[in-house]
């Protein structure tokens, strides 16, 4: 005898396919590039302090160059890094790689003179 499953956390576990509401099953705009943050939350966050960093700064970030810090995250991840420095043109971005998540971020002009520490890894991308 099968009883149904109550709580609503477990309920997808028996479905067979991506659940309702998971980023494989979610529609995605890619014609006006309007879910590409949607994407990104999926597979790379954003730290309080790094969005400050970013808007302080005044440092953009579009869809290809956020595209790149993920897959340098990925081969970071791929050799068992943990915190990594990932540069992405005239940006660094420390990412904590282990819980996929953007740290800090410095642009150009405020790179001089940084020392970055608490990292085990550095990629160019």
């Amino acid at each position: 005898m099968s009883l149904p499953i109550q709580n609503p956390a477990l309920r997808g576990l028996g479905q067979i396919g991506p659940a309702v509401g998971s980023p494989q099953n979610r529609p995605v705009d890619r014609a006006a590039g309007t879910d590409f943050n949607a994407l990104l939350a999926d597979r790379l966050k954003v730290s309080g302090h790094a969005q400050t960093r970013l808007e302080s700064r005044e440092i953009q970030m579009d869809a290809a160059r956020w595209q790149r810090v993920m897959e340098g995250v990925d081969r970071a991840a791929a050799k068992g890094a943990q915190e990594s420095l990932v540069m992405v043109d005239d940006i660094a971005l420390v990412v904590s790689v282990k819980n996929r998540t953007v740290i800090t971020a410095v642009d150009q002009d405020s790179l001089k003179d940084q020392v970055f520490t608490k990292i085990d890894s550095a990629v160019i991308v």
